[in-house]
C-alpha cells in the first residue's frame, strides 16, 4: 500500500483519497498499486455498492504521473529499457483498464488540477459512473508539452469528444475548466467546491441503489451557475472543427497561421512550443483511436510509451520543464518540416522489453 492513498468504507461506499498534496497527487508506482488493490478488493465485495475517488486537497485531484521519476529513471536508462518504467506504465495502464470496465458506479471528484494520469483515473467508461467538476477544475492532456502524447486512454476519450475538440486539446495541450469539460463530454455534472462537504455527507447518509441519479439530483440546483454552451470550446467550436480537420499537423498549423482570429494565433503560438514529432504522433494516435475500443487504445498507447522513452523526447521535455526549468527543450526533430511519415509510424510498431512482465497483456 502507499502512504499517499487513504482508503475507507462507509455506507457501502469505498472511498479512495489521494493524499500527496505537495506533488499535486502525482502518481507514484506505489499509489498506482494501492488504488488497484482497493478496486480489486471491492470489485467482488457485495457490500460495496460504489467507489468514490477524490483528494485531500482542493488544489488537485491528480496532476498526472510523477514526471520527475520518469526523468530520473529515463536518464539512468537512455535506451528506455528500465524495469521501473516498465512496471509503472504497465501497471498504470492495467489500472486504467480496470477503471473503464469497473462493474460498480465509479465517482470521480475532479476538483482542482486533473491532468494526464489524473484523467486516466477519472475518465471511467461505464454508464453508472459520474465525473464531477467544480469551479476549481483545471483539466488537460498536456503531454505534447513534455514530448509525450495523450496516453492513459487519452486517445480514446479525446477522439470521442464532439467534432475536432479532442484534436485541438491533444495537439495544443490547453487547460480547460468546468464548462468546457461538460461541453466536451469529459465531465457529467458541476458542483461548487463549497458543496463538496454536503456531497460527502450525502455519500455517508443516503440509501440508494442508483448513485448516478442521486448525484445528478444533488447537482441539479447548481446547473444555472455554469453554461457549457457559452464555454470557450463552444464559442470556438466552428473554428476548431474547420482548423483541426485532416491528418497533417503542418496543414493544421498553416490553417491556423492563415487565420486572422485571436484564437487561431494564440493556438499556433502554443503549438510551436510543443514537440513537432509528438504532435504528429498524437494526431496519428487520435485518428486511429476513433475506430478502436478502449482496450485496444490502451494496448496501442502502451507500445507508444515504450517508443517515447527509447527515442528520448520525453526525457528532454521533462528536463526543460521540470529539472532545469529553462523552458528551452531541444526537440528532435526541431521542426515540423523535418518530421517524416516513417518517424511517426515507428511509434506504432511492436516493441517489447527484454524480460517478461506479468501485466504485459491488458485484459480484453
Amino acid at each position: 500500500m502507499s502512504e499517499h492513498v487513504i482508503t475507507s468504507v462507509n455506507n457501502h461506499i469505498g472511498f479512495i483519497t489521494l493524499d500527496r498534496p505537495k506533488a499535486l497527487n502525482s502518481l507514484s508506482l506505489e499509489m498506482v498499486r494501492a488504488i488497484t488493490a482497493s478496486l480489486l478488493q471491492w470489485r467482488d465485495d457485495a457490500q460495496i455498492r460504489a467507489v468514490v475517488i477524490h483528494s485531500s486537497s482542493e488544489k488537485a485531484l491528480c496532476a498526472g504521473g510523477d514526471i520527475r521519476f520518469f526523468y530520473d529513471v529515463g536518464t539512468a536508462s537512455p535506451k528506455g529499457d528500465s524495469a521501473l518504467l516498465e512496471d509503472f506504465f504497465t501497471e498504470e495502464y492495467a489500472l486504467n483498464h480496470l477503471i473503464h470496465f469497473y462493474p460498480k458506479p465509479y465517482i470521480a471528484i475532479m476538483n482542482g488540477v486533473v491532468m494526464g494520469g489524473g484523467m486516466g483515473i477519472a475518465q471511467a467508461g461505464q454508464d453508472a459512473c459520474v465525473r464531477i467538476v467544480t469551479e476549481r477544475t483545471k483539466m488537460a492532456m498536456p503531454e505534447v508539452n513534455i514530448g509525450l502524447f495523450p496516453d492513459v486512454g487519452g486517445g480514446y476519450f479525446l477522439s470521442h469528444t464532439p467534432g475536432q475538440i479532442g484534436t485541438y486539446l491533444g495537439l495544443s495541450g490547453e487547460i480547460i475548466g468546468a464548462a468546457d469539460a461538460l461541453y466536451a463530454g469529459l465531465a457529467d455534472v458541476f458542483i461548487p467546491t463549497t458543496e463538496i462537504p454536503a456531497l460527502m455527507a450525502l455519500f455517508s447518509n443516503h440509501d440508494t441503489t442508483d448513485w448516478r441519479q442521486a448525484i445528478h439530483n444533488f447537482a441539479a440546483p447548481f446547473a444555472t451557475q455554469i453554461d457549457p454552451t457559452q464555454s470557450k470550446l463552444a464559442t470556438h467550436r466552428t473554428e476548431i472543427d474547420a482548423l483541426f480537420i485532416g491528418d497533417s499537423v503542418p496543414a493544421i498549423t498553416e490553417r491556423l497561421k492563415a487565420s486572422d482570429s485571436t484564437f487561431a494565433q494564440t493556438t499556433v503560438a502554443t503549438m510551436e512550443k510543443r514537440s513537432p514529432l509528438l504532435m504528429s504522433v498524437t494526431l496519428e494516435q487520435l485518428r486511429r483511436s476513433a475506430n478502436m475500443t478502449v482496450s485496444d487504445c490502451l494496448r496501442m498507447e502502451r507500445t507508444m510509451v515504450r517508443h517515447c522513452f527509447k527515442h528520448g523526447e520525453v526525457v528532454e521535455g521533462v528536463r526543460a520543464l521540470v529539472v532545469d526549468k529553462d523552458n528551452q527543450p531541444q526537440w528532435s526533430p526541431a521542426h515540423l518540416s523535418e518530421v517524416t511519415r516513417d518517424m511517426v509510424l515507428g511509434f506504432f510498431s511492436p516493441v517489447w522489453p527484454d524480460y517478461a512482465h506479468p501485466l504485459h497483456a491488458l485484459a480484453g
